[in-house]
């Protein structure tokens, strides 16, 4: 059987193809600079186009930056939130599956220095500080908040302040992701991302499951 060919022109698909190019080379950047240092004809210039193709697709720096949130982690966020509502094990196997699908799917990758970059540039950018904790943040403390409700809810956890230890587990990912993006690459320690949080899981797990009398 013959493959059947592309039939859209040459120039076309290559326009199809901008949105992404221009996502890629924005998140590269923003990573490695900060929001502040990143400048459009930068962007561009990585993706190959002009300046004035980036406008065709962006209307400025704020919206490029708000796009590639949208495509490079709510997905993820998505998936995860569905996955959560599916589920029908026990919930510490469920809190793992999440914890470790987050390091695989967006902590491993470029995506998780973005939250760094907030942190950093939040008091100079305040709207896409705001932006991000309504689209991200809120989405994934309450992603997190409704697994352990419903390890409560099942007894398979035992009573907890649901609002406090939500952040007690969202401090080490955050600490994880500022880390890999800040010290890692010129530390040599014995801190592996995959080992810590098992680690990090064995700790919580015992803390969370009552204990059989």
């Amino acid at each position: 059987m013959q493959c059947q060919l592309d039939s859209k022109p040459r120039w076309e698909r290559r326009k199809d193809a901008r949105p992404q190019e221009l996502l890629a080379a924005a998140i590269d950047l923003f990573v490695e600079r900060g929001f502040a240092a990143t400048r459009l004809e930068d962007v561009a210039r990585k993706a190959g186009v002009s300046k004035g193709t980036l406008y065709l697709y962006y209307a400025n720096k704020e919206e490029l930056f708000k796009a590639v949130v949208r495509e490079s982690i709510v997905p993820m966020i998505g998936e995860a939130e569905l996955s959560v509502a599916e589920f029908d094990g026990h919930s510490a196997d469920l809190l793992r599956h999440v914890i470790l699908s987050w390091w695989r799917r967006i902590g491993s990758t470029k995506a998780s220095g973005i939250s760094k970059l907030i942190m950093a540039e939040a008091d100079n950018f305040p709207e896409l500080a705001c932006f991000y904790r309504e689209e991200v943040m809120y989405r994934g403390t309450r992603m997190i908040s409704s697994m352990l409700e419903r390890g409560v809810n099942r007894g398979e956890f035992r009573a907890l302040d649901i609002p406090q230890v939500t952040q007690v587990l969202i401090a080490p990912m955050t600490m994880l992701s500022t880390w890999k993006h800040s010290i890692a690459p010129c530390e040599r320690c014995d801190l592996q991302p995959e080992a810590f949080l098992e680690a990090f899981l064995d700790i919580t797990l015992h803390g969370l499951i009552p204990a059989v009398r």
